[in-house]
């Protein structure tokens, strides 16, 4: 690690204070988990609800660390053309059409094109590797993944093995939408993101949302705390909530009161419409307890 890495990597306390000057506030354990990760030179497995923070909390290390953050966003099918490298087939056939009776590379670096996984292989000094919504891909893709994060390295058969000259930092992210390998578990240091407490959330919905009071904050962190306390499909992210501190915040400024700009602006934090059938005959109590 560069010196200034290594300074913000001192403690967990240390990693905590960074990644809030880079608007993310992380609890004890989430700062621990980064500090445990960065330390050990382990892959950080971040699991949680949707809109938790996970895929935001990758980016702030990252912006403290003062490194470009690759994402690999997984998805059903994702293969390992889409997250190692593949060959430029056509640039590959017009350098051969051009060449005539001259000898040609055709697997020069010209011709390879960097997937994720690779560019980050290739310096991994300058680059946090997010592994986003791993739970997304099937079986075979994550298994290929613990092979790279096993010795970071990658076997290319016209070019040999590439192995990273020091491990990268790794983040990846969960849903939980279904079970990892635990071999892919046990190689990571792992860490839960639950919902805030509302102190938190209210403190992160003044870090996060524009131009909002902190009345208004608290009023929304203790309003989605309510709301999440019901079973609902899909519960609103802390995501959601800046949004809804926002939004309301832009309907009382032309007019709406509080407790009606809260409930005009419900569209921001719950977006199924089960859900808000379900939701809507308890939100006026909810907002008014809010603010009360």
């Amino acid at each position: 690690m560069s010196a200034s890495a290594e300074q913000i990597a001192a403690s967990p306390e240390a990693i905590a204070a960074a990644l809030e000057d880079a608007r993310y506030i992380a609890d004890e354990g989430l700062a621990t988990a980064v500090f445990l990760a960065i330390r050990l030179g382990k892959p950080l497995l971040l699991e949680g609800a949707p809109g938790i923070g996970k895929t935001e909390a990758a980016k702030a290390i990252a912006a403290v660390l003062g490194r470009d953050l690759v994402r690999l966003q997984c998805y059903e099918g994702i293969d390992a053309a889409h997250a190692l490298y593949e060959w430029n087939y056509q640039r590959q056939l017009l350098a051969i059409r051009h060449a005539g009776d001259q000898e040609i590379d055709i697997y020069d670096d010209r011709f390879l094109i960097d997937r994720p996984l690779l560019r980050v292989l290739r310096a991994p000094e300058r680059r946090v590797l997010l592994v986003d919504e791993i739970d997304r891909s099937d079986h075979e893709f994550e298994a290929l993944l613990l092979e790279f994060l096993s010795d970071f390295q990658i076997s290319i058969p016209e070019r040999g093995t590439l192995t990273a000259a020091s491990q990268p930092i790794v983040v990846l992210t969960s849903n939980r939408t279904r079970e990892l390998a635990e071999a892919l578990r046990r190689r990571c240091v792992y860490h839960w993101i639950a919902y805030p407490d509302a102190s938190r959330e209210a403190a992160i919905i003044m870090l996060r949302a524009g131009d909002v009071a902190e009345a208004t904050a608290h009023a929304v962190a203790k309003a989605v705390g309510g709301i999440r306390a019901h079973p609902l499909a899909k519960p609103p992210g802390i995501a959601e909530a800046v949004e809804w501190a926002n939004a309301a915040t832009m309907l009382e400024k032309t007019g709406s009161p509080w407790p009606l700009a809260f409930r005009r602006a419900i569209g921001v934090l719950i977006k199924d419409e089960e859900d808000l059938s379900y939701i809507a005959p308890e939100l006026g109590r909810i907002v008014e307890e809010a603010l009360g």
